[in-house]
């Protein structure tokens, strides 16, 4: 079923949020508020837990908490997350919704990020962005035409698996994840929605800490993947500070085409992205590199190109996982042929690397890799031709025209 749904959420925006924050941003709200050091890390670890094990929407939810200090919460703070805009479920389970974050003041009333559930039958990812829009310009992705806004905030980042886990009541304590004997439907998270992280590095690596933490959200720093086109500079911090697994956004095997796909090659060419990933913290046959080729008829996926890219890795432990192009308006590239493909693939597989075909998934509700971009430049768009349409109606009728 392919359905869009209008969702409205209340919000106080004149008191801050908890949903989302650091253990430290958590302790200093507190203190702003008055709770005394002595006291202040069980007070923290309290609305930790509420917030992140059992998914609080309110802190009258919170037994534990004393009455007067409940009070005092509801007065200073919220728990409010961004508000589901809109919201739209594939033929194959996809989820994919539209987020729109508090307002920041004058300049900013409002972004809006996509944010996706890939449910199967052994995990569910959650696909989160980074950014607000992108500033790359990748040419087969939908993502990179919309201008970068802003980053993210931590708490905007973790944000999205919390709005992500109360749709889905993904919580400790909650009737629907109870009937599933507490088996999490969100078990694996990838940053490869809207952005690249790496140009956002410092709040990416805040936001996996907070999900990882053991006392709260609970995912495995193996069950994340933080997804670049090469910012070289910052990939060893990733290893070191996240200590995440690490996906590189290939999709080409010399310095001519990638520059034409993926324009920040220019500025990190081919040998010094993959001299980063031999070099990358905790790399091994165990935590192997996924090295992400979209397939692009007549681009990128003959047999030739398939050796050179054997040849190119060689010596790196990898997973080269194969991306069927997913089309989106406007777009001036193909998909490879579905036998291509799986020449392509056979002939990497028999090289010894693994290279699975990424089965598409949600492509009728452009939720797929590659087609994320929110709906905010078309809303724009419409409103400057109403007001155009508009102010010609006015015009006619003035001229005696309508």
């Amino acid at each position: 079923m392919n359905q869009g749904t209008e969702v409205n959420t209340a919000t106080d925006l004149t008191k801050p949020s908890l949903a989302g924050l650091t253990r430290a941003q958590m302790g200093d709200a507190l203190t702003s508020m008055g709770v005394d050091a002595k006291s202040l890390k069980m007070r923290v670890g309290q609305l930790w837990h509420w917030i992140y094990v059992r998914g609080a929407i309110n802190f009258s939810d919170m037994t534990n908490v004393s009455k007067a200090l409940r009070e005092s919460l509801e007065h200073h703070f919220t728990l409010t997350r961004p508000t589901i805009s809109s919201e739209q479920i594939s033929k194959d389970g996809t989820r994919k919704w539209l987020l729109r974050l508090p307002s920041k003041g004058a300049y900013d009333k409002g972004a809006e990020i996509e944010v996706v559930y890939i449910p199967e039958s052994d995990r569910g990812t959650l696909c989160v962005s980074s950014q607000v829009g992108c500033t790359l310009t990748c040419t087969f992705c939908h993502t990179g035409t919309q201008k970068l806004v802003r980053n993210l905030e931590p708490s905007e980042i973790v944000a999205q698996v919390l709005v992500a886990r109360d749709a889905l009541g993904d919580y400790q304590g909650r009737p629907e994840t109870d009937k599933r004997e507490g088996a999490r439907l969100i078990s694996n998270i990838v940053f490869m929605g809207m952005g690249e992280p790496l140009y956002n590095f410092e709040n990416v690596r805040d936001a996996i800490h907070v999900m990882t933490d053991q006392e709260g959200l609970q995912l495995s720093r193996r069950k994340i993947t933080v997804s670049t086109s090469g910012v070289v500079p910052q990939i060893e911090a990733l290893g070191l500070e996240a200590n995440t697994m690490l996906a590189i956004s290939l999709h080409a095997t010399n310095d001519a085409l990638r520059d034409e796909l993926v324009p920040l090659n220019r500025k990190y060419n081919i040998k010094m992205l993959l001299d980063a990933c031999r070099n990358y913290p905790g790399l091994s046959n165990a935590r192997r590199i996924t090295f992400e080729y979209v397939m692009l008829k007549g681009v990128n996926d003959s047999l030739a190109e398939a050796r050179a890219l054997v040849r190119l890795l060689s010596g790196i432990p990898a997973k080269i996982n194969l991306i069927p192009f997913n089309p989106w308006p406007g777009s001036k590239y193909v998909c490879s042929e579905w036998d291509q493909i799986e020449a392509f693939s056979d002939y990497v597989f028999s090289a010894g690397y693994s290279s699975p075909v990424r089965t598409p998934r949600g492509r009728d509700i452009l939720a797929a890799c590659g087609q994320l971009k929110s709906e905010t430049e078309k809303m724009r768009a419409r409103a400057r031709l109403m007001l155009e349409d508009t102010a010609l109606l006015e015009q006619n009728s003035v001229n005696g025209l309508d």
